[in-house]
């Protein structure tokens, strides 16, 4: 069982930025791809971002491209969601998820390992 734990989230201006943090219980965490979704209220989870277990591979979602950028530190087993440039359209619970070897999958069910969440809230 691997627990994720997400940290960094709050109320931030339309324009600002924000760095949530998702560290794991995992030893072998540098082999585990993760993934960042995201759920507003009423609205389905859709995906945000991930990286591969080999940090080779970056993936973004077309509405944060360009904006955010999504990184690890596997001797601190985090990692890391950078969001500059934020907008109300933005705000949502954040969660990262983990999967054994995954490289850069967008799809839920692909991971296993799911934290709590962030809330995010971008004021206009």
């Amino acid at each position: 069982q691997v627990h994720m734990i997400e940290s960094g989230g709050g109320l931030v201006q339309a324009g600002g930025s924000l760095r949530l943090s998702c560290t794991a219980s995992e030893r072998f965490f540098s082999t585990y791809g993760v993934a960042w979704f995201r759920q507003a209220p009423g609205k389905e989870r859709e995906f945000v971002a991930a990286i591969s277990w080999s940090a080779s591979i970056t993936k973004y979602a077309d509405s944060v491209k360009g904006r955010f950028t999504i990184f690890r530190d596997n001797a601190e087993n985090a990692v890391y969601l950078k969001m500059n440039s934020l907008k109300p359209e933005d705000t949502a619970v954040y969660s990262c998820a983990a999967g054994r070897y995954r490289a850069g999958n967008s799809v839920p069910t692909e991971y296993n390992f799911w934290g709590q969440g962030t809330q995010v809230t971008v004021s206009s």
